[in-house]
């Protein structure tokens, strides 16, 4: 006989345990997905790493449970997988389609220290590394969410060692066999929400010929090793990347390939090296707006490229406090692969159609160590006292670039020697790379632009904080220039506020010169046509113009 007064005073943390540990009922599991967005309440179909095997002590290596949990869901055609509160030690996982992996917010999910708990992502196209803790292939309708984290356990991995001999590397080469902490390749509505990702021992998220990609609310702290990218983007389109907080060592956001319509807004950012660096491909249809970028030393936003076809980005509203560059734009049009049979694409490569509007920068002369990040990290010539390059060679141009509404402070500090570099290499490399020969630095304080057709200035102020030598601006080969409403502090131990060399069709009006200046404009070379200062406030400059290796008065006419 049934004691009835026994059953009833079953204890609350045994049926606790008897709910939660050994087996998920159907009435705990609808209590759980009523708890979750997208989850059907009162539908089992909820997922809970426990009920796989998982022990979630931060001790076992949970991989098997996990993987478990997550491929019920997909053959179920769709669910959450339940990441409870607890430490939960993983080797490689595969996510795929209509999967939710939910994250609680007292769940952690760690990487294991252990190189053999990880394997390559099976369909990852190779030279994406060696292993990966979580990737998906050919997934659709994936979704990473909640207050939980993902931890890479990256210390774990670090050896010292870079990827190559370029820069951030100081010229050690050769370790791959480390994870990235997410890849994902050809998948299609991917969505990830409000994690926090860590401690990556290599990049934070890698995406690969992805499309619709919704990224909100994602904090990444990834500063343990070398490479620690935030988010690298490869040929993707329609990418969405909104209120994002990141901190890493390498690229924070790395769009490489032929990335399309992409958006990315209300972010902050801070980085040893980039921000928002590109390369080549045919990536279009970019816009970036409302970011803070901060204690950032390898230039917020470079473009870097032989072969390209770059064309409408939109930079708006952007604060940088205290780093290096600030803006860096390389254009060689030539192909870096030097195999002779290559077969280069008979078409002209372009960057073109590029605007810069509101942007608040504070540039300081070197870049200073971060106390988080735990190893040294090279710092090369020619980042010292950098400034805006526009930097195409040759016969290739960068085409329809404006600034409008910027106003930059410069440390200044600039001297008579890199004022003086005239011989600028032709090379498309880091921005800092074409000022690396020494005298290390750009001749110019504010902004260098060489081979532009179609260059827009207007509201556009220069200053510095201490004595600087070089001219604000430097102008070489520059043709249909449009220069309103410039403001730029001048010094007495520069030659000119303004250099223009070999350039021709320029108009600049209502021009500021706000500190007492030798002379308003050095022009330079033969090749100088119609070049006319109209206007303005030119009291400051104790002369108009200087003219030098050959150039002609008639080219330039200037009216106070």
């Amino acid at each position: 006989m049934i004691n009835k007064d026994a059953s009833d005073q079953l204890s609350r943390r045994a049926w606790l345990g008897k709910v939660s540990v050994p087996a998920l009922t159907v009435a705990g599991a609808a209590m759980i997905s009523a708890k979750i967005p997208g989850v059907e309440p009162g539908k089992s179909n909820v997922y809970n790493v426990m009920d796989y095997g998982a022990k979630g002590d931060g001790k076992t290596l949970d991989t098997l449970a996990i993987q478990a949990a997550i491929d019920a869901c997909n053959v179920a055609k769709g669910g959450t997988v339940l990441l409870p509160t607890g430490v939960f030690l993983s080797g490689t996982l595969q996510l795929k389609s209509d999967v939710t992996f939910h994250l609680s917010a007292g769940g952690r999910l760690l990487g294991s220290p252990k190189r053999e708990d990880y394997t390559a992502g099976k369909g990852v196209p190779s030279g994406n590394g060696n292993i990966v803790f979580l990737y998906a292939v050919n997934a659709e309708r994936l979704s990473i969410e909640g207050k939980g984290t993902v931890d890479g356990n990256g210390l774990a991995f670090y050896t010292g060692k870079g990827d190559n001999t370029g820069p951030g590397q100081n010229g050690v080469g050769g370790n791959f066999d480390r994870p990235h902490l997410f890849i994902f390749h050809q998948c299609t509505e991917l969505r990830l929400h409000d994690v926090f990702l860590q401690a990556s021992a290599y990049h934070c998220i890698r995406l690969l010929q992805c499309k619709q990609v919704y990224i909100d609310g994602v904090r990444i702290y990834n500063r343990v090793n070398k490479n620690n990218d935030g988010f690298h983007f490869s040929s993707c389109q329609y990418v969405h990347i909104t209120n994002c907080d990141v901190q890493c060592q390498d690229d924070a956001c790395a769009l490489f390939g032929s990335n399309r319509f992409v958006t990315i807004t209300n972010c902050s950012f801070s980085t040893r090296w980039s921000i928002f660096r590109f390369g080549g491909g045919d990536s279009q249809n970019i816009a970036i707006s409302n970011c803070l970028i901060y204690d950032t030393y390898g230039c917020p936003i470079k473009i870097s490229s032989g072969r390209a076809n770059i064309e409408n980005f939109s930079f708006s509203n952007i604060i940088m406090k205290n780093v290096t560059g600030p803006i860096g734009i390389g254009f060689s049009g030539v192909s870096s692969n030097k195999n002779p049979d290559n077969n280069q694409p008979t078409t002209k490569s372009y960057i073109r159609n590029i605007s810069f509007n509101g942007i608040r920068a504070s540039v300081i002369a070197l870049p200073v160590p971060h106390p988080d990040i735990h190893f040294d990290l090279h710092t090369w010539e020619g980042e010292k006292n950098s400034c805006i390059t526009l930097n195409a060679m040759g016969d290739h141009y960068l085409e329809n670039i404006s600034f409008t509404d910027v106003h930059v402070k410069y440390a200044g500090g600039g001297t008579v020697a890199q004022a003086g570099k005239r011989d600028v290499p032709k090379v498309a490399a880091e921005y800092f790379g074409v000022w690396d020969t020494a005298p290390g630095g750009p001749p110019a304080y504010g902004l260098y632009a060489r081979n532009v057709k179609g260059l827009t200035l207007q509201n556009v102020r220069f200053e510095f904080a201490a004595e600087d030598a070089r001219p604000a601006v430097v102008l070489d080969n520059v043709q249909d220039a449009a220069i309103n409403g410039l403001s730029v502090q001048g010094s007495m131990s520069a030659e000119s506020l303004l250099r223009v060399v070999n350039s021709k069709d320029l108009l600049f009006t209502a021009v500021r010169v706000l500190t007492p200046c030798q002379a308003l404009l050095s022009l330079e070379g033969t090749s100088n046509e119609g070049i006319t200062i109209d206007g303005g406030d030119l009291r400051k400059a104790k002369k108009q113009a200087i003219y030098r290796a050959g150039a002609n008065l008639k080219s330039l006419k200037i009216r106070a």
